[in-house]
């Protein structure tokens, strides 16, 4: 991976290249990155700059049998560790070895704008957690004391580090703190409340900014050839997330089946609320029915459905405060919004919100989904109610 063909702001960039330049890269750096951003391919291109063979002023050389390596992603002193979990074909004791070869074709697939939930899908472990577990980090520990293969830097890549198993971080801290030389980590992760902050003193914090709404759109015009407008639009809905601007790109996409459920859910809870309700429009075995498809999809993508419940009801208090041009929204959005929005309020929505918490956690902790959505679905219906 090039510098050049890194979505990411070219300031973050040149920072990155001077610090190898000056001989001052830290051992152990935390990039710190919204989502959707090209963070991993930022933390591929910098590894990759580190071990050319002939870099330039501002990137790798791009042929030297070492960026070779980088773009089969195969270079032998560089180690991707990535989550993993037991799926059909690894049915025990996983680690992020037995996956090297998928995770590769993964990254290629993605033209690495890679994201956990997909991962997750392509693992077949969208129902379990997947962690960075004690035996990746025991590879880490024993690898780290083995000398490079080409002589120069040894690089550890840990993608979504916020899922560092609690029981394999402390493994990692002396290593990370006394590293044998020519030794770098690159950790990355969207969430650092998630991580000991026992690694996070240990690493330098390199903060990568939100992608510019111009700069997505460049980019869907450039892959896609679609219109400037039509980019624009798509641009301004993804709020610096790009792997949110492939899914508006697709008809078929994860995020119209969402803003779908949403829909249904919330015409069912609005119905429930009323005084008398009309059973038809509740229509409880759709809604259950619904909630099952959730559910079948994997817990992320039952955290990602969370999640995107809530914005939709900012989105919601921003038109009630008439403040709707600060909320950033599609057209398919905007219909539930008008829809809808009347039935939330500041009061109702704050205690909505905690309700939406409470089940992602709960559902994080491995508990009972079913129960807990169908518990969910009846709490905010009750909020959503009309009090005397």
């Amino acid at each position: 991976m090039l510098f050049k063909d890194v979505l990411v702001d070219e300031s973050l960039k040149k920072r990155l290249i001077s610090l190898v330049k000056e001989n001052r890269i830290s051992h152990a750096q935390l990039f710190l990155a919204p989502a959707g951003s090209h963070a991993f391919a930022l933390a591929m291109a910098y590894a990759q700059y580190i071990c050319c063979e002939n870099p330039s002023e501002d990137d790798s050389c791009g042929v030297c049998p070492s960026c070779a390596k980088f773009a089969k992603l195969s270079h032998p002193d560089v180690h991707i560790i990535f989550p993993n979990c037991t799926t059909t074909e690894v049915k025990k004791d996983p680690d992020f070895t037995k996956f090297a070869g998928k995770f590769r074709q993964f990254v290629f697939d993605h033209n690495y704008h890679i994201d956990i939930n997909d991962w997750l899908m392509e693992l077949g472990g969208e129902n379990k957690q997947a962690y960075i577990n004690t035996r990746d980090c025991a590879f880490i520990v024993n690898q780290n004391s083995i000398k490079s293969y080409e002589g120069g830097y040894k690089i550890y890549v840990l993608w979504s580090a916020d899922r560092l198993y609690r029981d394999a971080a402390p493994k990692l801290l002396k290593t990370l703190e006394e590293p044998e030389n020519k030794t770098l980590f690159i950790l990355i992760t969207e969430n650092t409340d998630k991580m000991l902050t026992t690694i996070l003193s240990r690493t330098q914090l390199v903060k990568i900014p939100k992608l510019k709404t111009e700069t997505i759109q460049q980019q869907l015009v450039k892959d896609f050839g679609i219109s400037e407008e039509e980019a624009a639009d798509m641009a301004l809905v993804a709020d610096g997330n790009y792997n949110r601007a492939l899914e508006l790109m697709n008809d078929n996409s994860e995020y119209k089946e969402t803003l779908e459920q949403i829909q249904l859910i919330l015409h069912s809870m609005t119905a429930l609320a009323q005084a008398v309700p009309n059973k038809a429009e509740v229509n409880y075995l759709e809604v259950r029915d619904c909630i099952d498809n959730i559910i079948a999809r994997g817990r992320e993508y039952q955290k990602n459905f969370l999640a995107e419940f809530i914005r939709i009801l900012r989105a919601m208090l921003m038109q009630n405060s008439h403040q709707e041009a600060v909320s950033k929204t599609s057209n398919l959005e905007n219909t539930i919004i008008e829809q809808y929005a009347k039935a939330f309020n500041l009061k109702n929505v704050s205690q909505i919100f905690d309700e939406c918490n409470k089940t992602a956690y709960h559902i994080e902790r491995n508990g009972n989904s079913s129960l807990v959505f169908t518990d969910w679905y009846l709490k905010v219906a009750e909020l959503i109610a009309p009090h005397p």
